[in-house]
């Protein structure tokens, strides 16, 4: 027996069995498509993906060949999102894949897959929290010679984004798209100084700095460089990392005015615009150091400086400076975004548990500030704890210059907490991501819900789900130079045991919700709001 939340749920709150008063809900009709716009692109995080991602592809991965990765993946994440789009049409959730996947491939697929997003989402926050705090701690040993322990700073940033989340959503909206905007502003400014005053070879059109082949090796000695050979893996791979996040514009569904128009028009906006934005910055940045000099600086000790040494040069001092805090700002923002997909999505999992005091707490929102409260703060504390267990129990050894090993402590948010939670993070969403492809094109060709254009419903999901495989192939075959200094860990031997014993918790819970709270069972990614909800 299937039972649906009544017509108030899509108002004040939800109702599942057992119930005898309707619980809070979020608040619905809080943000429009800006407010989610900047929420999805910030988890993107673009400052940070350009300043991290592009040196690594320039100079390990496709060369000069990095921009032409970029429009790779646009294109194939394009196409997954078009089929993505079609199921935000008619399902409104703030649990998303957990939501959509439930729908398509059934409940017992869709609490699988939902339980191993959240836990991307929840170690995302882990992962830019880690960030956050590295370049906190050294954006001040480097200006001011004060020498701060990163774990202040994680400890610190967690709470802040626990407190700052903890209120409306239209607060957590307002500063990300304060540090978003700024972001965006400061690289395009970038971008466009470079077409202006053009490269160290002259101009952009009347030097050769083509968008080489995506899948074109970086030659060994590229450009007269000691460059080891790269691998045009790795570019592609790096620039659908790029991307992480850009799908959690359903997430905000729930809250959204207009949720069948603005989570479909915002996801399109961000998945383009990112991938056009990225296309052009990588490129930009490769004219204006000019081929040889960005692959150097590429591979050097500190390849940020692919980005920093054109902002000073084009840019001046100052805008080097902000750029620099925008780098931990930007982290802070993306981290929050983060810590706001997931605790959406602990929400929709709380509220649809078979025990009443679960539903009560983690499944009910804030009476007055209508936020998931509970699920937030559980979230800091899982974060908080993320940061305690790499601080006492992680370390990084890198080679001094006689090629001895020595432990340094102050690389370990970025290389163990940013770098490995990263990594773990992506390799979980693209495998939920190839999933939900799937029961898009279940869910309009082989159930037929609802009648859908093939080339939209079926098609371009099924190419952009092979485009997900393909990246899932490049990751795994790539995990141990991805992981950098962090590949010795414990924590990234064990990479493909949290994917699994997650699936088969997800599994092995729904299977006994099946048997031991069938109603409950009926509900698992049912949950929606009134306007948009379906039937299995």
């Amino acid at each position: 027996m299937s039972f649906h939340p009544p017509e108030s749920a899509s108002v004040e709150g939800t109702a599942l069995p057992g119930d005898h008063q309707v619980r809070a809900g979020l608040r619905t009709g809080a943000i429009g498509l800006v407010s989610v716009l900047f929420m999805a692109v910030a988890n993107a995080a673009p400052i940070t993906a350009m300043s991290f991602n592009v040196p690594i592809a320039v100079g390990f991965g496709n060369g000069i060949g990095a921009p032409a990765g970029f429009l790779f993946a646009t294109i194939v994440l394009t196409l997954f999102a078009i089929g993505y789009v079609s199921m935000a049409r008619h399902i409104t959730t703030a649990g998303a894949f957990y939501g959509f996947i439930s729908h398509g491939l059934g409940q017992v697929w869709g609490m699988a897959s939902g339980l191993l997003a959240t836990v991307a989402y929840v170690i995302f926050e882990g992962s830019l929290v880690g960030g956050f705090a590295y370049f906190a701690s050294d954006a001040l040993k480097s200006s001011f010679d004060v020498d701060v322990n990163w774990m202040v700073f994680a400890l610190a940033g967690t709470l802040l984004i626990g407190i700052l989340t903890y209120y409306s959503i239209t607060l957590t909206a307002a500063v990300l798209s304060v540090t978003l905007t700024c972001e965006v502003v400061l690289l395009l400014a970038l971008g466009i100084s470079v077409l202006i005053k053009g490269g160290p070879d002259g101009y952009l059109f009347s030097q050769t700095v083509p968008i080489t082949p995506a899948f074109q090796n970086l030659p060994a000695g590229a450009f007269g460089t000691s460059a080891a050979v790269g691998a045009a893996a790795i570019g592609i791979f790096f620039a659908f990392w790029s991307w992480v996040g850009f799908e959690t514009t359903a997430v905000y569904g729930e809250e959204s005015r207009d949720p069948k128009r603005i989570v479909q028009r915002a996801t399109l906006i961000a998945v383009v615009a990112l991938g056009l934005f990225y296309t052009f910055m990588s490129w930009m940045v490769i004219v204006g150091q000019g081929p040889k000099r960005a692959v150097e600086l590429s591979i050097s000790a500190s390849p940020v400086d692919l980005w920093l040494t054109l902002v000073n040069s084009n840019l001046g001092g100052v805008a080097q400076a902000i750029y620099k805090v925008l780098l931990v700002l930007g982290s802070f923002a993306c981290a929050m975004a983060f810590h706001n997909a997931a605790s959406r999505y602990i929400y929709a999992l709380g509220r649809e548990a078979p025990w009443a005091r679960v539903r009560d707490t983690v499944g009910s929102a804030h009476r007055v500030h209508r936020s998931p409260a509970v699920a937030s703060w559980i979230q800091s504390g899982i974060t908080a704890l993320l940061m305690v267990l790499f601080f006492f129990f992680t370390a990084v050894s890198v080679p001094d210059a006689a090629g001895k090993l020595v432990d340094t402590p102050a690389l370990v948010p970025y290389v163990n907490a940013y770098g490995l939670l990263a990594l773990i993070g992506t390799a979980m969403i693209l495998i939920v991501q190839t999933i939900c492809s799937a029961a898009v094109i279940w869910y309009f060709a082989v159930k037929k819900v609802h009648p859908g254009n093939p080339l939209w419903t079926v098609v371009s999901p099924a190419i952009g789900g092979l485009g997900m495989l393909y990246a899932l192939y490049l990751l795994w075959t790539n995990r141990a130079f991805a992981a950098g200094y962090g590949s010795d860990s414990l924590v990234f031997t064990l990479m493909p045991v949290y994917i699994v014993v997650t699936l088969v918790l997800g599994f092995g819970y729904t299977l006994w919700l099946r048997r031991a709270h069938p109603s409950t069972f009926q509900e698992v990614g049912r949950t929606v709001l009134e306007e948009a909800r379906e039937r299995a």
